[in-house]
This record gives structure tokens, sequence and C-alpha cells, in this order.
């Protein structure tokens, strides 16, 4: 990912690509391509997380009156999503609750997306200046660079210990995934 622009215009590009490869699963019948298309999910949402905790949270708490409320409910929802990904890594596509975890997972998505994209995002363009706006966008790419490409449930989700852990999990999930191949 990286698509340029501010940081809702980013984050947005984002959500509709998890959109797209949530329909590809509902589509796909080979459990081998289906496998592919969830690592592939699963790298884009830690990686969008990671970063939307490393920079985006933290501006919501102090650009937004009672940021910190919203920061604090969005950070939930990505610890709950995390959950979800952590329990699909481990099971066999063919597994019966592989199913059930990807239509919890999406539904946990879904929920969080709009909520964002209805409630957040517009406070953030209505409150923030654009420079601050195009500043976090060009943040975001950068920590989608170097984020971690596995859940972690149990990583800081907050700044500083976030911002001083993802890069090296993220180095080790990489080599992890250029050993496997997974993510190709």
């Amino acid at each position: 990912m990286g698509h340029g622009g501010d940081v809702i215009a980013e984050l947005s590009t984002d959500h509709r690509e998890v959109d797209t490869l949530f329909d590809e699963i509902d589509r796909t019948a080979s459990a081998e391509e289906r496998k592919r298309l969830v690592d592939q999910l699963t790298i884009e949402l830690v990686r969008h997380s990671v970063a939307e905790e490393m920079y985006l949270y933290p501006a919501v708490r102090e650009q937004l009156a009672g940021g910190d409320a919203l920061a604090d409910k969005e950070i939930a929802d990505h610890a709950e999503v995390e959950e979800l990904l952590k329990a699909l890594e481990v099971r066999p596509v063919d597994d019966q609750e592989f199913d059930r975890l990807i239509a919890r997972l999406k539904a946990e998505v879904t929920s969080h997306v709009q909520d964002e994209e209805t409630r957040l995002f517009p406070r953030l363009r209505a409150e923030c200046s654009p420079t601050v706006l195009d500043d976090l966008g060009d943040k975001i790419r950068t920590a989608k660079k170097v984020a971690p490409t596995r859940p972690h449930p149990i990583a800081p989700d907050t700044p500083p210990g976030n911002k001083l852990l993802a890069p090296g999990a993220g180095l080790v999930d990489r080599a992890r995934d250029f050993v496997s191949g997974r993510g190709r």
C-alpha cells in the first residue's frame, strides 16, 4: 500500500482494498487461494492498524475534543481484530471454524471502518488543518513500510512502546514472510 494524499484518503483507500479482499475470499473456493488471500488480508490489516496506532490515534488524542475516548475505542476494536487474525493464523482453511472466524472478522472490520469513516474522519477533516492531515498521511505511509505483517496481540498499541517495538517485529515478520513465501 502507499497511495498518497492526506491521512483520510490514505486510510480510506486501505479500507476499500480490505473490502475487496473480503469479497475475493467469499468468492473463492480453492483452499490454497483462500489461504493466500487471508494471508494478504492479514498483512494489510496488521500494517494498517499498527500505522494508525503509531500516528493517527495519538493525533486524535491531541487534536480532537474527547479524543482520548475516541482513540481508546478504536484501539479496542483493533485488539479484537488482532485476536481474530491470530486465531485464523493457526487454523487450516478446511476447518469449519475458519469460515466462522472469517465472518466474525469481516463483521468487526466492517463496523470499525464504518465508525472511522462516519464519525472519526469527518471530525478530523473539520478540526485539523490540511497540513496536519497531509503530514499524518506521510507518517502513515512510512509506518506501513516497517510495520509488522503478522498479528502480535500482546505487543504495545500506544506510543512510545509501539513506536519502539513495531519496526523490529516488522523486520522479523518480513524475514519470515520472505523465507516462507507468504504474501507474494
